[in-house]
Protein backbone atom coordinates (compact mmCIF):
# COMPACT_ATOMS: atom_id res chain seq x y z
CA UNK A 1 0.00 0.00 0.00
CA UNK A 2 1.38 3.39 -0.93
CA UNK A 3 2.16 5.82 1.89
CA UNK A 4 -0.37 8.38 0.58
CA UNK A 5 -3.19 5.80 0.47
CA UNK A 6 -2.23 4.53 3.93
CA UNK A 7 -2.30 8.10 5.32
CA UNK A 8 -5.76 8.69 3.83
CA UNK A 9 -7.00 5.42 5.33
CA UNK A 10 -5.69 6.38 8.78
CA UNK A 11 -7.28 9.84 8.50
CA UNK A 12 -10.62 8.30 7.46
CA UNK A 13 -10.55 5.81 10.36
CA UNK A 14 -9.75 8.60 12.84
CA UNK A 15 -12.62 10.70 11.50
CA UNK A 16 -14.97 7.70 11.64
CA UNK A 17 -13.97 6.93 15.24
CA UNK A 18 -14.51 10.57 16.27
CA UNK A 19 -17.94 10.58 14.60
CA UNK A 20 -19.01 7.37 16.34
CA UNK A 21 -17.83 8.66 19.72
CA UNK A 22 -19.61 11.98 19.16
CA UNK A 23 -22.86 10.28 18.12
CA UNK A 24 -23.27 8.57 21.51
CA UNK A 25 -25.85 10.47 23.58
CA UNK A 26 -24.34 12.55 26.37
CA UNK A 27 -24.44 10.75 29.69
CA UNK A 28 -24.45 11.25 33.41
CA UNK A 29 -24.23 8.76 36.24
CA UNK A 30 -27.09 7.90 38.59
CA UNK A 31 -26.37 5.69 41.59
CA UNK A 32 -29.24 3.74 43.11
CA UNK A 33 -28.83 2.54 46.69
CA UNK A 34 -30.95 -0.51 47.52
CA UNK A 35 -30.81 -3.33 50.08
CA UNK A 36 -28.41 -5.09 47.68
CA UNK A 37 -25.92 -2.20 47.54
CA UNK A 38 -25.15 0.68 45.19
CA UNK A 39 -25.90 0.24 41.50
CA UNK A 40 -24.56 2.61 38.84
CA UNK A 41 -26.36 3.50 35.61
CA UNK A 42 -25.15 5.83 32.88
CA UNK A 43 -28.16 8.03 32.10
CA UNK A 44 -29.21 10.50 29.47
CA UNK A 45 -30.96 13.54 30.90
CA UNK A 46 -34.35 14.59 29.52
CA UNK A 47 -34.83 18.08 30.97
CA UNK A 48 -36.57 20.08 28.24
CA UNK A 49 -40.14 19.72 26.98
CA UNK A 50 -38.77 18.33 23.70
CA UNK A 51 -36.46 15.73 25.26
CA UNK A 52 -39.08 14.69 27.82
CA UNK A 53 -41.71 14.26 25.07
CA UNK A 54 -39.40 12.09 22.97
CA UNK A 55 -37.87 10.09 25.80
CA UNK A 56 -36.74 6.67 24.60
CA UNK A 57 -39.22 6.55 21.71
CA UNK A 58 -38.15 4.71 18.55
CA UNK A 59 -35.08 3.11 20.14
CA UNK A 60 -34.66 -0.59 19.52
CA UNK A 61 -32.08 -1.34 22.22
CA UNK A 62 -30.39 0.05 25.31
CA UNK A 63 -27.40 -1.38 27.18
CA UNK A 64 -28.15 -3.00 30.54
CA UNK A 65 -26.25 -0.30 32.45
CA UNK A 66 -28.02 2.63 30.74
CA UNK A 67 -31.19 4.61 31.32
CA UNK A 68 -32.92 7.95 30.87
CA UNK A 69 -33.57 10.36 33.73
CA UNK A 70 -36.50 12.75 33.20
CA UNK A 71 -36.20 16.02 35.16
CA UNK A 72 -39.63 17.62 35.63
CA UNK A 73 -38.15 20.61 37.55
CA UNK A 74 -40.95 20.53 40.18
CA UNK A 75 -42.41 17.80 42.35
CA UNK A 76 -45.88 16.93 41.06
CA UNK A 77 -48.04 13.99 39.95
CA UNK A 78 -46.40 12.54 36.84
CA UNK A 79 -47.96 10.47 34.05
CA UNK A 80 -46.01 8.58 31.39
CA UNK A 81 -46.84 6.25 28.50
CA UNK A 82 -45.03 3.91 26.14
CA UNK A 83 -46.35 5.16 22.79
CA UNK A 84 -43.70 4.62 20.08
CA UNK A 85 -41.37 3.05 22.66
CA UNK A 86 -40.13 -0.35 21.51
CA UNK A 87 -38.24 -1.20 24.70
CA UNK A 88 -39.93 -2.78 27.71
CA UNK A 89 -39.04 -0.47 30.61
CA UNK A 90 -39.12 -0.09 34.37
CA UNK A 91 -40.19 3.41 35.41
CA UNK A 92 -38.79 4.64 38.71
CA UNK A 93 -40.64 7.62 40.18
CA UNK A 94 -38.37 9.77 42.36
CA UNK A 95 -39.08 12.61 44.80
CA UNK A 96 -37.14 15.88 45.06
CA UNK A 97 -34.94 14.38 47.79
CA UNK A 98 -33.93 11.45 45.57
CA UNK A 99 -36.14 8.92 47.36
CA UNK A 100 -37.98 6.40 45.21
CA UNK A 101 -41.73 7.00 45.58
CA UNK A 102 -42.83 4.21 43.23
CA UNK A 103 -41.80 1.69 40.61
CA UNK A 104 -43.82 0.68 37.53
CA UNK A 105 -42.10 -2.53 36.43
CA UNK A 106 -42.22 -4.04 32.96
CA UNK A 107 -44.11 -1.27 31.15
CA UNK A 108 -45.54 -2.71 27.94
CA UNK A 109 -43.86 -1.51 24.73
CA UNK A 110 -45.97 0.63 22.35
CA UNK A 111 -48.82 0.90 24.85
CA UNK A 112 -50.85 4.09 25.23
CA UNK A 113 -51.91 3.08 28.74
CA UNK A 114 -51.15 5.90 31.19
CA UNK A 115 -48.70 5.04 33.97
CA UNK A 116 -48.98 7.48 36.89
CA UNK A 117 -46.73 8.11 39.86
CA UNK A 118 -48.23 6.85 43.14
CA UNK A 119 -47.05 10.09 44.81
CA UNK A 120 -45.72 13.42 43.55
CA UNK A 121 -42.44 12.91 41.68
CA UNK A 122 -39.65 15.26 40.68
CA UNK A 123 -38.09 12.83 38.24
CA UNK A 124 -38.56 9.49 36.49
CA UNK A 125 -35.73 7.09 35.75
CA UNK A 126 -36.40 4.68 32.89
CA UNK A 127 -34.38 1.46 32.91
CA UNK A 128 -34.61 -1.74 30.89
CA UNK A 129 -37.45 -3.95 32.12
CA UNK A 130 -36.28 -6.25 34.88
CA UNK A 131 -33.54 -3.92 36.14
CA UNK A 132 -35.58 -2.84 39.18
CA UNK A 133 -36.21 -6.46 40.16
CA UNK A 134 -32.56 -7.37 39.55
CA UNK A 135 -31.27 -4.73 42.00
CA UNK A 136 -34.21 -5.20 44.45
CA UNK A 137 -35.38 -1.61 43.92
CA UNK A 138 -38.24 -0.54 46.18
CA UNK A 139 -39.99 2.62 47.36
CA UNK A 140 -37.83 4.40 49.93
CA UNK A 141 -34.56 3.52 48.18
CA UNK A 142 -32.25 6.39 47.28
CA UNK A 143 -31.21 7.66 43.83
CA UNK A 144 -28.04 9.74 43.94
CA UNK A 145 -27.62 12.31 41.20
CA UNK A 146 -26.79 16.02 41.09
CA UNK A 147 -30.43 16.96 40.30
CA UNK A 148 -31.69 15.85 43.72
CA UNK A 149 -31.48 17.70 47.05
CA UNK A 150 -29.40 15.30 49.13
Amino acid sequence: MKAHTFSLLIAFLALFAATVAWAEPPGDVARIVTATGEHEFKVEIADTPKTRARGLMFRKSMAADRGMLFDFKVERPVSMWMKNTYLALDMVFIGRDGRVVGVAADAEPLSERIISSPAPAYAVLELNAGAARQISLAPGDQVRHRMFNQ
